[in-house]
């Protein structure tokens, strides 16, 4: 085996299995030569030659295996031969052993001192093979999900070290006693562990809440609540000061509800936690908001728009005034839609300002504001005082009152783009909302450009069931949507033949495997966009319902949430029975 690729070979075999056109390979060598780097990295970092293509490549001339770990489960025990501190700094894993034999992936096979290192420490003789990055990572990653096998154990030896802390009279006390409760190594660890494994889980949001013998730890993961583990009722003390100290709250109040926030910083991610602590019959209630601070802005077509829908929401963000309202109840996606919108318009010619509450991702150049009603910072007092700073786009995160709605509208009159949100159900709702607010209805009419109402889907894994809707589960499901109408769309989307019925293609059911516990991971949006047209621009001036709005906006080509979510089903994202569960939440 050759220990060493070298540039000459590589340049050969690159060109001759066509993998990289001549001239590039010549600009890459040059700035190889001038940065005196390797001619590998120079490739790799500029995207001319693929990662695995590459290694497979270099694995070639060197004479070692190639190996692609990307969807490769490791053995837990196999995992740990490698320390996670040294198989992280090296890029090296093993993955997999057979007898006296251990394979192990590794990106640079000169490292000899590292291949010796693990001989020496397993006692096992060790075989390299040459994989990618993407590959390594996804093993490295299985590292902290075996910690939830091993989670329990650690947890109930770190309680048992947890102290009962002694009643005492004196406030101040109490105060030092919880101060030392909170900086007592186990509490540490629990506190740090729970919020490990919840982020390796994906989870939003931690609840820990105390019963009368017990504290109950939940994580919300795509949007459901999931029982993550019981600690027994000594720790429960333990854990609101480690949090109370963390969020600079004050550790003796346990009477009145307190909010704070932190961060969380390791090597593999930047978290921001809001905490919020609510006394509770049996002590107090923590909740934990898990904002990932590395997540970066999704498109519209990621969030899950798709055809006339992202067309018309893209139409109108191009315009420089009016307003564009998101519509749903509490965790449906609409900050994340209004980010993702912000994220296109956000260039260097013009101002972009927001008021939050709160402020859940921080982006550059957009001057965002948090409101602070104690102090009188509400969302009528800090936008009124945005327009005086020369604001070309407004955020408001959210219309709640009159004379914030007031505001809003003179805003989106006077030459600027509005985007806000609106708790309604559906899109045509967003207008009664306003009117009640007593916006007047030419105001609506000649602001308002268009509204999308959303929920959240959980997206299906890959490893899914197909099936076909019998007419017993049609019927049940025709009170939730046409179904003729349905059958049209999928008859555009080309989903459906012209002399099909919805029940003659495949759905989707979830199937659970090792990977994918509920068979769901991660999230998708299903929307309705309902732009404001002359039509309806008449019926607003008519103040008629929003179930009249509604159904003008469905002859006029609007699809509906359901609509969208059954063809995102029929799509095999998500399944008939998740759209059903959030429509009817």
């Amino acid at each position: 085996m050759k220990a060493k690729v070298e540039n000459q070979q590589l340049k050969a075999f690159l060109l001759d299995a066509g993998l990289v056109g001549k001239k590039e390979l010549e600009a890459a060598e040059k700035k190889a030569q001038k940065e005196k780097r390797e001619l590998r990295e120079v490739l790799l970092e500029d995207g001319r030659v693929p990662e695995a293509d590459l290694r497979k490549t270099e694995a070639y001339i060197l004479g070692i295996p190639f190996v692609d770990l990307a969807e490769e489960q490791v053995d837990a025990e196999i995992l740990r031969i490698i320390p996670e501190p040294i198989a992280r700094k090296h890029n090296i894993v093993a993955f997999r052993r057979k007898g006296k034999e251990l394979e192990v992936a590794m990106l640079d096979p000169n490292d000899l001192v590292m291949i010796d290192f693990i001989r020496k420490k397993s006692d096992l003789k060790v075989r390299p093979r040459l994989t990618t990055q993407e590959s390594i990572a996804h093993v490295l990653q299985q590292y902290s999900k075996s910690l939830q096998a091993e989670f329990g154990d650690i947890i109930q030896q770190e309680v048992e070290g947890i102290k009962m802390v002694a009643e005492k009279g004196g406030k101040r006390e109490e105060g030092e006693d919880l101060q030392k409760v909170a900086e007592e190594l186990p509490v540490i660890r629990i506190v740090d562990t729970l919020l490990k494994h919840a982020i390796l889980q994906r989870a939003s949001d931690v609840h820990a809440e105390p019963l009368e013998k017990e504290v109950v730890i939940r994580y919300r993961i795509d949007g459901v609540l999931h029982d993550a583990m019981v600690l027994p009722k000594q720790a429960s003390l333990g854990i609101v000061a480690r949090i109370k100290v963390l969020s600079n709250l004050k550790l003796d109040e346990h009477r009145l509800p307190q909010d704070g926030r932190f961060k969380v910083e390791t090597e593999g991610y930047k978290y921001s936690v809001r905490v919020s602590v609510l006394p509770v019959f049996d002590g107090e209630k923590v909740v934990m908001r898990l904002l990932s601070e590395t997540a970066e802005g999704l498109t519209l077509e990621e969030l899950g728009f798709r055809g006339e829908a992202l067309e018309k929401v893209q139409e109108n963000l191009r315009k420089p005034v009016g307003m564009i309202l998101v519509t749903g109840p509490t965790g449906s996606g609409k900050t994340t839609t209004l980010y993702s919108m912000m994220e296109i318009l956000n260039t260097p010619v013009v101002n972009i300002s927001t008021v939050e509450d709160p402020v859940e991702y921080r982006m550059p150049r957009i001057n965002q504001t948090q409101v602070r009603p104690k102090i009188g910072l509400t969302f009528a007092s800090g936008l009124r005082s945005l327009l005086r700073q020369d604001p070309d786009i407004i955020m408001v995160g959210e219309i709640r009152d009159e004379e914030t709605a007031a505001l809003a509208v003179n805003a989106a009159l006077t030459g600027h783009l509005m985007l806000s949100t609106l708790h309604t159900n559906d899109a045509a709702g967003s207008i009664p909302r306003l009117l009640e607010m007593k916006v007047e209805p030419f105001l609506i009419s000649s602001t308002l450009r268009v509204i999308i109402a959303q929920r959240l889907v959980r997206r299906l894994c890959d490893d899914k069931e197909e099936y076909r809707l019998s007419e017993k589960e049609l019927a049940q499901f025709a009170e939730f949507f046409n179904v003729e109408g349905t059958e049209r769309i999928l008859q555009e989307e080309k989903l459906l033949e012209k002399n099909q019925r919805i029940v003659d293609i495949p759905f989707w059911r979830p199937k659970q495997s090792p990977e994918c516990s509920d068979g769901y991971a991660g999230r998708v949006g299903i929307f309705e966009v309902l732009p404001i047209s002359e039509t309806i621009k008449e019926l607003i001036g008519q103040r008629v319902s929003a179930d009249h709005i509604h159904k003008q906006a469905v002859q006029e080509g609007m699809r509906t949430m359901v609509e969208d979510g059954i063809l995102k089903a029929a799509q095999g994202i998500t399944s008939i029975e998740e759209v059903l569960r959030v429509i009817t939440e």
